[in-house]
């Protein structure tokens, strides 16, 4: 008798001779086997084969139509899905050759006529054991397989919470700096918002625009070293005072130095070079493409928001004298290139731009100036005819 597991094995019994397969078949049964198929049509196995699925075939190496060699041909795409599908090959032919064709054919085992039951008994059992082993393997790397997507899953889980918790520090900290000259905290938002935009206007590829719209809040973490007599003057800064002022991107870069972060890095170079002028008149006299294209397109994104949103020290620029300066400044102070995607862009969404990239916080914060009651144009007072914010080689610069 074959042991309990193996009892509900599938069988299917292949042979053009009825009597082959009755002597087969109850053998098998005696053996406690009870799942048994029987054909003596060759041209019928393949089917029947994908009707049940056996996990063990045995089948007569030569028969007339189709032989066992045909047959196994017809079962090989059934014989590689299966992984391991056992055959056993009933024959009278003994020779190497015939031997060595079955085995290249897909024969696991022989049984050589005339058939001796003890033999078919053994050498069924001793098949499907292996089959059973290929089985349970495939069953716990299943399983294994589930729970390694389930620990993976967890990890990615894991790294996301991370991530969002470093990314919300950073957030965080850009608008601890804000804070002490814009109390909404949202000057900061904003600027990244429109870099993001103006990035992706330019057709800088959507992972760069991400870190660009992620590092660019921190380009003024730096004012947090500047004192509240210099950041909040309203009025135009003294020789001195604005050489203090100019501090704050050293100072912001400092902070930022010497992280292995892509962000971090990227925020570092925004942070030092932000002030830097396309005509070579910025705070530290880079010029045109010597200045990160990052950096360059923060300049817009920080003077165009200053203008356009009030401050202590001054009252917000109506849209289109703000639109208008920035493009006056086309050439001198900004990239070209950055002004013209400006110009391309809707201005007013530029003026509140809704989150086009995920924040640390994962949710859309569109319409949150407006929330706060930053309405461009309010509190306007008078135009000045020049901006001394936007001379970045004098003192009273007040763009910082």
């Amino acid at each position: 008798m074959l042991p309990p597991r193996l009892r509900d094995s599938r069988i299917l019994l292949v042979d053009d001779q009825e009597l082959n397969l009755r002597f087969i078949s109850q053998v098998l049964q005696n053996a406690g086997l009870h799942n048994i198929t029987t054909t003596q049509d060759p041209f019928a196995v393949a089917a029947l084969a994908t009707l049940h699925t056996p996990d063990l075939i045995v089948v007569d190496l030569h028969m007339p139509g189709l032989d066992g060699f045909g047959v196994m041909e017809a079962l090989r795409p059934q014989i590689e899905a299966a992984g391991y599908l056992p055959i056993l090959v009933l024959t009278a032919d003994v020779t190497d050759e015939s031997r060595r064709r079955a085995l290249d054919a897909g024969a696991r085992d022989f049984l050589t006529k005339p058939i001796n039951q003890q033999e078919v008994i053994l050498r069924t059992k001793n098949l499907l054991e292996t089959r059973q082993l290929y089985l349970d393997l495939e069953q716990k790397n299943a399983m294994l397989d589930e729970q390694n997507a389930t620990l993976e899953q967890r990890v990615q889980e894991r790294t996301r919470e991370v991530e969002e918790a470093q990314l919300e520090t950073l957030e965080r900290l850009a608008r601890t700096a804000e804070y002490r000259d814009d109390q909404t905290g949202r000057h900061v938002l904003r600027v990244g918002r429109v870099a993001a935009l103006l990035g992706r206007t330019m057709g800088m590829p959507e992972a760069e625009v991400k870190t660009l719209r992620l590092a660019a809040p921190l380009h003024d973490l730096g004012k947090i070293g500047i004192p509240d007599a210099i950041l909040l003057a309203p009025r135009r800064l003294t020789p001195d005072e604005f050489d203090e002022m100019k501090e704050h991107t050293e100072i912001g870069s400092r902070i930022l130095a010497g992280s292995s972060s892509d962000l971090l890095q990227l925020a570092e170079r925004i942070a030092k070079t932000h002030h830097e002028r396309w005509d070579g008149r910025g705070y530290f006299g880079m010029v045109a493409g010597d200045i990160p294209v990052q950096s360059r397109i923060v300049a817009v994104a920080d003077v165009f928001d200053a203008l356009t949103h009030e401050r202590p020290y001054k009252s917000a620029w109506p849209l289109d004298l703000a639109v208008d300066e920035i493009t006056k400044n086309r050439g001198t102070q900004f990239d070209p290139a950055v002004v013209d995607a400006f110009r391309i862009c809707d201005a007013e969404e530029l003026v509140n731009p809704a989150e086009s990239v995920p924040t640390a916080f994962g949710r859309d914060r569109a319409g949150f100036d407006r929330l706060a009651g930053l309405r461009v144009g309010s509190r306007l007072g008078r135009a000045p005819t020049g901006i001394p914010e936007l001379e970045a080689d004098k003192p009273g610069t007040r763009i910082a």
